[in-house]
């Protein structure tokens, strides 16, 4: 369905996306500095995960909705900036050696859903997607949906390597920084970077 050139390209533009500064790698490390490489690696697992739902809305024509409607790009905007602001609240008010105390199996499914939300919540990603996966697609090589979702699904893989690298790295990291008073300033720039993503969010434009 693809010829081996296109692959290569498509992988290394998609690598190298992943590894440019962005809301998505930024929340990713600053989870894992903060809370361990564990908390990172399942906060990849949600933002990889909110992937396939642009993958779909590119696919189905959903992202030319959004591109097209002002209002339901408000919206969405809107409600990721919100979200974002209310984790900024939550860390801000949190005790630090509760933030980044040892994570439980309960707290996992929290950062697995928050990265979930967070990705599908920003309509930048689908409109990011709407523009880059059709240049890879050929009509000649047969089913444009399905092209999209194989794209869909390299992009995902390799967001998740890169992230889970990310996450690793920064978690050694963390772990000597989380000692003594480093683990109240972990938690005051936590919540500074979700505030950040957040007020970053509401001034993007289509």
């Amino acid at each position: 369905m693809f010829e081996t050139a296109t692959l290569l390209l498509f992988v290394t533009s998609s690598l190298l996306l992943a590894l440019a500064p962005g809301p998505d790698n930024l929340f990713v490390l600053t989870i894992s500095i903060s809370r361990g490489p564990a908390a990172g690696v399942i906060t990849t697992l949600g933002l990889c995960s909110g992937l396939f739902v642009h993958t779909g809305a590119v696919a189905l024509g959903v992202a030319v909705f959004i591109q097209e409607s002002a209002l339901a790009f408000s919206l969405l905007k809107i409600g990721g900036a919100l979200y974002l602001a209310w984790l900024a609240w939550q860390v801000f008010r949190a005790p630090a050696e509760t933030f980044t105390s040892r994570t439980s199996s309960e707290s996992y499914r929290r950062l697995y859903l928050r990265g979930v939300l967070m990705n599908i919540m920003n309509p930048k990603v689908s409109l990011f997607f709407l523009a880059f996966l059709p240049q890879f697609v050929s009509p000649a090589q047969g089913s444009v949906t399905l092209q999209i979702a194989i794209l869909g699904l390299l992009f995902m893989l390799s967001a998740l390597l890169v992230f889970g690298l990310i996450s690793l790295a920064a978690g050694k990291i963390g772990a000597f920084l989380r000692k003594g008073k480093g683990a109240l300033i972990l938690n005051r720039l936590s919540g500074v970077v979700f505030a950040g993503l957040a007020v970053k969010l509401l001034l993007s434009e289509r």
